[in-house]
């Protein structure tokens, strides 16, 4: 069997049966490199090399959580959510409030990409806060992960603007330029729009009909961690705000997630809201809060690069090519599938489009695709398994938020319900982009 395709189920079998996730990692990424033809000492030397690339994600994480846990104290979060509990309390029109609760998650979701960068660290200052008042709602949190998710991988996938630059201009044709092929003046949203109506399509199906079932939480274990009222005030209110638009504007100048979390962080110490006496501990506690998921983007990062390590990606793709002679629609499924499998095993669309984009160009172009078909199938394969995936930041960090209280399985409440809605309808989606494009 290929390497690459044995790690990755290797990887997701030991996920579901429930062994932690860097273990699974760990153990796939070993597993591969020996299959692969690597040695042992080899196999260690990729992996080493892998997660040294990925110091600067955890430190960006611990940053994020350092940040989060500052918004939190200034008593934001909380707010909002008093002030949703007041109107649970005096209104009798639930409905309306959940509805109004999920827009809300889809819009600070799809924001955190494209309009204020944050990526995923607004999702433990924000989600722990109003769990109470979705168990109230009786509201299922496997549709609360679908909706983070949606928001934190739809917007890049289409809209080139904060990670979406990245992903879509600097990642995708980028590398399709460097591949052989000319893409200057193609629309890049226009080769991804069907692709992301993939996702609303999932999305659509999840609201309306997979989870709109209500779904019973312990209220005993969330107010045991949450709530716990904080101190609100003017001054500590307007501070989160100027901390969020400061940590916004840093970033956005100096293009670093690490430096838009530091402004903000002492922000709220030079105001006074975070004592500094008590920044070392508060500091800490961000770290320990965004431990799990920056660690297991480091495994990730050395994951990947045991993977590329054995050689055997270009070697699945040939294999596929091989069943489709010459069929552009059976070629379009089998590349889409490829990107599937590495991205779930990876867990970053923005580190399998380099993996995947020298072979497929040359492939597509052999083929007949056109560039706009070529970047559609390419950006799709690569978005591919994003959602989905154990090892994503796009699974992680919604069940970071969704399980302060331990009610919400990482695998079984967030990895399979946004596996299930977004991977298959995308899945179509790309390869109808391909065949029309």
């Amino acid at each position: 069997m290929n390497a690459v395709l044995l790690a990755v189920i290797i990887m997701l079998g030991l996920a579901l049966l429930r062994t932690h996730v860097v273990i699974s990692l760990l153990l796939g990424a070993l597993i591969g490199g020996l299959s692969g033809g690597l040695s042992l000492s080899r196999t260690l030397e990729a992996f080493n090399n892998g997660i040294t690339g990925g110091a600067s994600v955890a430190l960006s994480y611990a940053l994020l959580g350092a940040f989060a846990l500052a918004i939190a104290k200034s008593g934001l979060p909380h707010a909002m959510a008093d002030l949703a509990v007041k109107r649970l309390e005096r209104d009798s029109g639930q409905s309306r409030l959940k509805w109004a609760l999920i827009l809300l998650l889809a819009l600070v979701s799809v924001a955190s990409q494209n309009l204020v960068p944050i990526h995923i660290a607004f999702i433990p200052l924000l989600v722990p806060p109003l769990l109470y008042v979705m168990a109230r709602l009786h509201l299922d949190r496997r549709l609360v992960a679908c909706v983070i998710t949606f928001g934190l991988v739809t917007p890049y996938m289409v809209f080139p603007v904060g990670f979406g630059d990245i992903f879509l201009k600097q990642i995708l044709l980028g590398n399709i330029a460097k591949s052989g092929m000319d893409v200057r003046g193609l629309n890049v949203m226009h080769a991804m729009a069907i692709p992301a109506l993939g996702m609303v399509a999932g999305l659509l199906w999840a609201v309306l009909v997979s989870y709109r079932k209500p779904r019973q939480y312990a209220l005993g274990k969330i107010e045991n961690v949450e709530r716990t009222r904080a101190k609100v005030s003017r001054k500590s209110l307007a501070t989160a705000l100027l901390a969020i638009m400061l940590a916004f504007a840093v970033q956005l100048y100096t293009d670093s997630m690490i430096m838009g979390a530091l402004a903000g962080f002492l922000l709220f110490l030079a105001t006074g809201v975070v004592k500094w006496k008590d920044a070392d501990g508060l500091f800490n506690e961000g770290m320990k809060m965004m431990a799990m998921i920056g660690f297991t983007m480091i495994t990730a990062q050395g994951f990947a690069e045991v993977l590329k390590a054995t050689g055997q990606v270009g070697a699945l793709v040939t294999a596929s090519a091989g069943l489709f002679a010459g069929n552009q629609g059976v070629a379009a499924f089998a590349m889409l599938l490829v990107g599937l499998v590495v991205t779930l095993g990876i867990g970053s669309s923005f580190s399998t489009v380099p993996i995947l984009t020298a072979i497929y160009v040359p492939l597509c172009m052999h083929l007949g695709f056109s560039p706009l078909a070529t970047v559609a199938i390419i950006g799709t394969a690569g978005a591919l398994g994003d959602a989905g995936s154990p090892a994503s930041d796009s699974t992680l960090g919604p069940t970071s938020g969704l399980n302060v209280d331990g009610q919400h399985d990482h695998i079984r409440d967030t990895v399979l319900p946004t596996f299930l809605h977004y991977n298959l309808p995308v899945l179509a989606a790309g390869w109808i982009a391909a065949m029309v494009l």
